[in-house]
């Protein structure tokens, strides 16, 4: 397990480099202990993996959803190498390492134990490992469009996300938004001869400062939150810039309604264009994911809890791509190996221990929910 988490890393599966790498890991480690996974591929380096055990099919089945990719390393120093997937104390280092590769290798560890003892399983499993989860979940798109018509039943969804072990039903949802003003470029010696689409940005951000976004806090997932967290504008220090753009990070809740949001921005910027009519901004959404929330006293859900011995579930305020799984019809929880507050951080790692945790966690499951 340890040697397929270190592949894993090694893979460097950022956006710029794609998941196939990792595919074909997950496929040959799966392919060691007979069990066929089939890689859908596109853009020559992006990638999804879907393995299923078929069974009698006398109980409904399991399917298990992780990311292959990862974000990037970011501009922080490292003390270890972000690729290198170092073991030391205890633990292995490497960007994904948490998120979410740790639990890839659990999973994948705990089907090949399961179908090397020969145990006679009642009801499928399927793995699932996406393309895209932390950018715009394509691989997520894709298998739902693609494959949902051909699954089995399903007794329930596990998003192997990193919680601490807890068992997570609920989360915000992600709404992103660009928001670009226009201007008119002039030569910097002249500005009053252009349209300054800085300044005009200047303008929007301090209407944003005073902004809330206005709704009943949730009584699990609290309030809804935004973050603006991007910004780019200006090509030459000696030109009026005509472009500037933002990027905001809106975690919603599951009573809002993504497109009232963003109503109440256009609202902004038409009255900032009515107090100065060379103001000029236009807004797009980028990303929208639906928030998740899983009735806590479905079947799944406390027979879950109850393989565990967890008799409280939680909620979170990261957002996965458990909704679009949700479109299934069948309950989706969130249960993962690893630390959630090292994602995305220098020096990401996971617990050697952790690893050992998850694969007799989802071990156990399979065997309770599927014998």
């Amino acid at each position: 397990m340890k040697t397929l988490l270190k592949k894993l890393i090694q893979a460097e599966t950022t956006l710029e480099k794609g998941e196939l790498a990792a595919a074909e890991i997950i496929a040959t480690e799966l392919g060691s202990f007979g069990v066929d996974a089939q890689i859908d591929r596109w853009e020559t380096n992006r990638a999804n993996i879907i393995a299923q055990i078929k069974t009698v099919g006398q109980k409904k089945a399991l399917l298990f959803v992780s990311h292959l990719d990862v974000v990037g390393p970011g501009e922080a120093s490292w003390e270890k190498s972000p690729f290198g997937a170092i073991e030391s104390d205890g633990k292995i280092y490497g960007r994904g390492a948490v998120d979410m590769k740790g639990a890839i290798a659990a999973i994948v560890t705990a089907i090949g134990q399961i179908v090397e003892s020969g145990t006679k399983l009642q009801g499928d499993i399927i793995l699932f490992g996406a393309a895209g989860e932390e950018t715009d979940s394509s691989g997520a798109k894709r298998f739902i469009r693609d494959c949902s018509g051909q699954l089995p039943e399903l007794a329930g969804v596990v998003i192997t996300e990193p919680t601490d072990f807890a068992v997570v039903t609920a989360h915000r949802g992600i709404l992103w938004l660009e928001v670009t003003t226009k201007g008119k470029t002039a030569h910097s010696s002249a500005p009053h001869l252009g349209i300054n689409a800085i300044s005009s940005m200047k303008s929007l951000l301090n209407e944003l400062e005073k902004c809330e976004i206005t709704t009943e806090p949730h009584e699990l997932l609290g309030d809804c939150s935004m973050s603006i967290n991007t910004i780019s504008g200006g090509k030459e220090i000696n030109v009026v810039p005509d472009k500037c753009s933002i990027g905001i990070d809106i975690r919603t809740l599951p009573s809002q309604n993504n497109q009232q949001i963003i109503a109440d921005f256009e609202k902004i910027i038409s009255t900032l264009k009515h107090k100065n009519p060379e103001f000029d901004a236009q807004i797009s959404s980028i990303r929208a994911v639906q928030a998740l929330e899983t009735d806590n006293n479905s079947d799944f859900v406390k027979d879950f809890c109850d393989c565990l011995g967890i008799s409280e579930t939680k909620a979170v305020g990261f957002t996965t791509d458990g909704p679009f799984f949700a479109s299934l019809g069948s309950p989706v929880i969130i249960f993962g190996p690893g630390n959630p507050e090292l994602a995305h951080k220098p020096d990401e790692y996971i617990e050697i221990s952790d690893l050992n945790k998850a694969v007799e966690y989802y071990k156990n499951t399979i065997l309770k929910l599927l014998t």
